[in-house]
Formats: C-alpha cells, sequence, structure tokens
C-alpha cells in the first residue's frame, strides 16, 4: 500500500494562533513538535495497516516546517516552496490513499485559524456552489488520479467540509473551535492516539473507498477581499469577472480547475506581500 500524506498545521492540536504556525512566530518551536508528533502518528498508523511506502507532503506556509530525521518509518518528505501542484505536489495514481492531517476550516467557517489558501487575499471559493475549503479543493488533484482521501484531520468543521467532495472519508476531531483564535484541544498524546488508531482503522477498509466524483463541468467560484484581487485573477486566461470582488472559473477536468486556482492563490498573493 502507497499513501500520500498531505500535512497542513493550522488544525494540530494545541495549536490556536499565528504565533505556533509561522516562522517568525515565538510560539512556532512548540507548533512544530505538536505538528511533528500527529504527523507521526499518522505515519504510524498507515504502516499498522499495512502501508509499504509513505509520501509526507509539507504543505504549510513555506513548506519546511518538519525536522526530516524525526519522521517516523522512514517516511519520504517533500518540502520547499513554489510547488506546482501546492498541497499535493507528489501525488500520483501509483497511490493508494490519501490522508489530509492537520486541515482547517474554510475562510468562511468559525473554524481556528480558517481560511482557504491565502487569508489575506480570500474570502471565500465555491466549488460547484459549495463553499469548500482546502480539502475539497485538493480533492479536484485526488480525482484525477483516482485515489480516495481516507482521512481528515483537525477541528469539528473540517470533515463536514471534506464529506461532500471525499465519498467515504473519516473525519478525525482532535480539537473543538470555540473561535477563531481558540480551542478546546485533545491532550496531545490523546491526539496522536485518536490519529494513528483512524489511520489505521480508515486504510484497513480501503476497499470500500472511492476516488473524488466532482461533477464535471465544474466550476470554481472566488472571492476576494478587494477589486484590486478580482481585476488581478482575470489576468489568467478563463477567469471571469462576476462582480467587484468576485471570479469565476470552469472547465471539464479537475487538476486543469485546480491549477488554474493555484495560478490565482501566486498571482493575488503579490497584491498582499509587496
Amino acid at each position: 500500500m502507497k499513501v500520500f500524506v498531505s500535512v497542513d498545521m493550522e488544525g494540530v492540536a494545541g495549536i490556536v494562533d499565528w504565533a505556533q504556525c509561522v516562522a517568525s512566530g515565538e510560539d512556532y518551536a512548540l507548533g512544530r513538535d505538536l505538528l511533528v508528533g500527529e504527523v507521526n502518528a499518522a505515519v504510524t498508523g498507515a504502516i499498522a495497516a499495512g502501508a509499504t511506502e509513505i509520501v509526507v507532503n509539507d504543505a504549510h506556509s513555506v513548506m519546511r516546517n518538519l525536522p526530516p530525521e524525526r519522521l517516523a518509518g522512514r517516511a519520504a518528505y517533500l518540502s520547499g516552496r513554489f510547488k506546482p501542484l501546492y498541497m499535493m505536489q507528489g501525488l500520483d495514481e501509483t497511490f493508494d490513499a490519501i490522508v489530509f492531517l492537520g486541515y482547517h476550516a474554510a475562510m468562511a467557517t468559525p473554524g481556528v485559524l480558517s481560511h482557504t489558501y491565502n487569508p489575506r487575499a480570500i474570502a471565500d471559493v465555491r466549488l460547484n456552489g459549495v463553499t469548500t475549503g482546502e480539502a475539497g479543493l485538493n480533492a479536484l488533484v485526488a480525482q484525477h488520479f483516482g485515489v480516495p482521501v481516507a482521512v481528515v484531520t483537525g477541528d469539528q468543521y473540517v470533515g463536514p467540509e471534506a464529506a461532500p467532495f471525499c465519498p467515504g472519508i473519516s473525519a478525525i476531531e482532535v480539537k473543538e473551535s470555540i473561535s477563531r483564535f481558540a480551542a478546546l484541544n485533545r491532550h496531545p498524546e490523546a491526539a496522536r492516539t485518536l490519529i494513528e488508531q483512524g489511520v489505521r482503522d480508515a486504510l484497513s477498509r480501503l476497499d470500500g473507498l472511492t476516488p473524488p466524483g466532482i461533477a464535471m463541468p465544474g466550476s470554481v467560484e472566488i472571492r476576494f477581499l478587494s477589486p484590486d484581487m478580482a481585476e488581478q485573477a482575470t489576468w489568467i486566461k478563463g477567469v471571469r469577472r462576476l462582480d467587484s470582488v468576485t471570479v469565476e472559473l470552469a472547465g471539464d477536468e479537475p487538476l486543469e480547475l485546480y491549477r488554474s486556482f493555484i495560478a490565482i492563490v501566486y498571482l493575488t498573493r503579490s497584491l498582499v506581500e509587496n
């Protein structure tokens, strides 16, 4: 069994503030320790279910948050910025299952540190008319390669957000959002036990899972925080302006939809980082 683990950070138990999950934050060292603990729990659970090859894609911020030598199971580690497939870089049709680790809710949802790819640019994203976070968007890549998404971990919102796009997905709740910057967190060891057991159980039932089946032709509607961002998004071929802050892209192929969305993310980021 070959397993792909897409790793974010905001959905990890104990993390409730940006200072814990950006390299300049005063609590980043704590955040890294909490993150690697949950990643290793997922890797251990995957091995217990029969995984013989595991690829961990560091998909958070600058994407070099994990100390490679501390990864369990000698998992391969994909790190670094400017990946063409971003959070799903490294996935192909040879994988048997996907785990979304440490995921967070969409910007429009009251989850811990909720956002959709870029909190300083994107206010809401709808996939085929349904508000989605990163799990739903990333499911487009899983659909292209025909790989089921077995597990998502995070707060109480990530599972229901992913479910419309990832059939049969198991949601592992490691914390309960109280506000965007507060949560009731499971003890780290308790969270890791839940993840290890949940990943093992989900991968043991892999025969009952199917890849995402998002209806095509599909559409991605993006609402930005400013008109400048919407205008800039229209520089990408196929993007249509709906109103002053909203654009839409449509297509027949899930991977191309995702790639166009990622191009918009990279392009509009220049307006908030320069």
